[in-house]
C-alpha cells in the first residue's frame, strides 16, 4: 500500500469541509454549539477537526516521501523549508487580506501553524529513525505536561489550568510573541502549543509508516486501531491532571485526538482503499486541492464578510433574507455555510476534472 491513497485524500478533503463550514456561519451571532470550539477546558465535534488535518499532514509526508526515495537528500530537505516557508506566507496573506493593515499582522495562525507542523514532520522524518517516532511523541507530551502544570510562571506563580491567563503558554505568548494575538494577550497558535501539535503531525508519521510496510493489510489496519485506542486511553489518563483543552493543544487532548485520527484512518483505509467504497467524490475533490480550496475560502470569506470591497456584507444579506422569511437564525447560519461549501466546491471540481492539482 504505497503512493497515492485515495481513503487520505477523502480524509483530508472531509476535514477542510468541516473547517470550512465552522469558520464561515452566515452570523457569528447564530451558531449551534457544537460547531464552535470549546472556550476552555472540553471539548466539542469541532475541535476534532484541526488535529485531524494535522494528523494527515504526517501521513502525507510519509506517502510523499517515501514515493521519491531517489531524491538527492540535501535537495528534498531544501523543498521541505521552502514549502513550509511558502505555506507560512500565504497564512499571513490571508490575515492582511483586503485590507493590507502591515501595522496589525497576526504572525500565527491555522496555516502558519501548519507550516511548521510541516516543517518540523518533514524534518523528523528525514533525521530520525522511525523505531524513535513514538518515543518521541511520547517523552515530548510527558516534558509539556510537566512544565504546564509544575514548572512556576515568572512573577505569578504556580499554573491555574482552569483560566487562560495562568499557564506558561499565556506568559511566552504575552512576553514574545509579537504582533496581533487571537485572544489579545495569548494566542490558540502560539508559541509553546505548537510544539505538542508537531507531535499531532509525528502521530501521522507514524501512522503513515504503518501504512506502507510490507505487513498484511489486516495487520496494518488492527495495528492502526489499537496504536488509536491506547492513545485514547492515555488522553483519558491524563485529563485528569492536564484537562483537555484545545486552546493548549494539552498532552491529554494530544493523545486523544492521535487516537482518533489513527482509528480514523484504520476505518477509512478499510472502506475505501480495500473494500472500493468510491461514495465520497465531493471529499475527494477538495482532498485533492486541499491548500487551494482553504485559500480560496478564505479570500472569498474575507470579502463576502467585509464590506469593504464590494460595500455590502453578502453573508447578512443572505441570512436576514431567511430570517426575515421566518427561517430559525441558526438554521440560516448554517444554511449559508453550507451554500459557501459548495461555491468552494465549483472551482475546486474544475480543477479536479482538468487534473490540475496546486502545490505549494
Amino acid at each position: 500500500m504505497k503512493g497515492r491513497l485515495l481513503s487520505i485524500d477523502v480524509l483530508r478533503g472531509m476535514t477542510l469541509i468541516f473547517m470550512i463550514i465552522v469558520n464561515q456561519p452566515g452570523s457569528w451571532d447564530n451558531v449551534f454549539a457544537p460547531l464552535l470550539h470549546a472556550d476552555w477546558n472540553g471539548l466539542t465535534p469541532t475541535d476534532y477537526i484541526f488535529p485531524n488535518f494535522l494528523f494527515i499532514v504526517g501521513v502525507s509526508i510519509v506517502l510523499s516521501l517515501n514515493n521519491k526515495k531517489g531524491l538527492d537528500r540535501n535537495k528534498t530537505i531544501r523543498k521541505i523549508i521552502w514549502r513550509a516557508f511558502k505555506i507560512y506566507l500565504v497564512g499571513l496573506f490571508l490575515w492582511v487580506f483586503p485590507s493590507f493593515d502591515l501595522d496589525n499582522i497576526r504572525w500565527t495562525g491555522v496555516l502558519q501553524r501548519i507550516s511548521f507542523v510541516f516543517l518540523f514532520c518533514g524534518l523528523i522524518y528525514m533525521f530520525i529513525e522511525k523505531k524513535y517516532f513514538m518515543y518521541l511523541s511520547v517523552v515530548t507530551l510527558i516534558v509539556y505536561w510537566f512544565v504546564m502544570l509544575y514548572i512556576p510562571i515568572p512573577g505569578i506563580g504556580q499554573p491555574d489550568l482552569s483560566v487562560p491567563e495562568l499557564n506558561m503558554a499565556h506568559y511566552i505568548d504575552k512576553n514574545y510573541l509579537p504582533g496581533v494575538m487571537w485572544q489579545g494577550t495569548w494566542d490558540p497558535e502560539g508559541i509553546l502549543t505548537t510544539i505538542p501539535s508537531i507531535i499531532t503531525g509525528v502521530f501521522g508519521l507514524i501512522a503513515g509508516t504503518i501504512l506502507i510496510g510490507s505487513s498484511e493489510i489486516k495487520d496494518k489496519l488492527l495495528k492502526l486501531f489499537y496504536i488509536g485506542l491506547i492513545l485514547v486511553f492515555v488522553g483519558d489518563f491524563f485529563s485528569w491532571s492536564f484537562p483537555v483543552n484545545k486552546n493548549l493543544w494539552s498532552t491529554s487532548y494530544t493523545f486523544l485526538m492521535g487516537g482518533m485520527s489513527f482509528m480514523l484512518t484504520a476505518a477509512f483505509t478499510y472502506l475505501i482503499d480495500v473494500n472500493g467504497y468510491k461514495k465520497f467524490k465531493m471529499s475527494q475533490v477538495f482532498g485533492t486541492n486541499s491548500i487551494f480550496t482553504y485559500v480560496l475560502a478564505g479570500i472569498l470569506g474575507s470579502i463576502f464578510y467585509s464590506d469593504y470591497i464590494i460595500g455590502v456584507q453578502l453573508n447578512s444579506i443572505f441570512v436576514n433574507t431567511l430570517v426575515d422569511s421566518g427561517v430559525y437564525p441558526k438554521i440560516a447560519s448554517l444554511l449559508y455555510a453550507m451554500l459557501y461549501v459548495i461555491i468552494i466546491y465549483v472551482p475546486a471540481y474544475y480543477l479536479f476534472k482538468k487534473k490540475i492539482f496546486i502545490k505549494l
